[in-house]
């Protein structure tokens, strides 16, 4: 379905952006990833799905590195023609406690990053009158937890975003659409459920109920692997009248 296409995938060498990279790549895209830490390992797995895939290491909270990453894919692979704004970072704290450096660092990372990707890949997918932009938000997105004030705000910001994105594009063949994830489960967040685990003497399964309680119905995790899926969706022909949503895979969070 994607073969010739080519998608950037911002924060994507673990967790939802490689589960949404490994997605795009088996229905035929070319995959550019980013982000830190191991690179060898997210690309060959995204390379044995058959298509071509490259790595840049811009720091998402730098406009000028995230200019450079999308010359660079412009130059590698001709355009971008699907771009996931997926890169974020968190901090917990109350707001009277808020350090303001990570309150500074979440809104770069995580909403201005997905600003300045947007307005420097626009302009080739207007011109050839097709893309699409699907921008990682969270179901905090839509509501909110306590002491999460920075990812909660940038997390409504780029839900905003995404309607204002596909408000401008409307009448074109670009969409813009947000996925918006409860509790997923990605290494970092397994780390937590083990070490619940251990700390109170329970099984994984009773530690992971212990955890999704609170706030998921349904007491189970999104998987990367869902979420890519989603991703797929948003660029088929099915989804071409699909503009400005902000989809929520949450386990029944926001049903509440």
């Amino acid at each position: 379905m994607l073969k010739g296409k080519t998608a950037l995938v911002t924060g994507s060498t673990s967790g939802i952006g490689l589960g949404i990279a490994k997605a795009l790549a088996a229905k035929g895209a070319n995959i550019v990833l980013n982000g830190f830490g191991d690179v060898k390992g997210p690309s060959a797995e995204v390379s044995a799905l058959g298509v071509q895939v490259d790595y840049h290491g811009a720091d998402m909270s730098k406009p000028a590195e995230i200019e450079a990453m999308l010359k660079f894919a412009a130059e590698r692979f001709g355009r971008v023609d699907i771009l996931v704004n997926n890169a974020g970072i968190q901090h917990v704290a109350r707001i009277e406690n808020f350090p303001v450096e990570r309150w500074d660092a979440i809104i770069a990372i995580n909403l201005s990053s997905a600003f300045h990707a947007t307005r420097l890949a626009l302009p080739a997918m207007q011109a050839a009158n097709w893309g699409r932009i699907i921008n990682v938000a969270s179901v905090h997105g839509l509501v909110a937890s306590a002491e999460k004030s920075a990812y909660v705000t940038a997390k409504h910001g780029v839900v905003g975003l995404t309607k204002v994105t596909a408000l401008e594009n409307a009448t074109t063949g670009v969409t813009c659409n947000a996925i918006c994830p409860g509790w997923v489960l990605t290494p970092l967040v397994q780390k937590q459920v083990d070490a619940k685990a251990a700390a109170l003497g329970l099984s994984n399964l009773d530690a992971t109920k212990l955890l999704l309680g609170e706030k998921e119905p349904s007491l189970q995790f999104t998987t990367p692997e869902e979420l890519g899926e989603l991703a797929v969706f948003f660029c088929s022909p099915a989804a071409n009248n699909v503009r400005g949503v902000a989809w929520n895979m949450d386990g029944g969070w926001t049903a509440q």
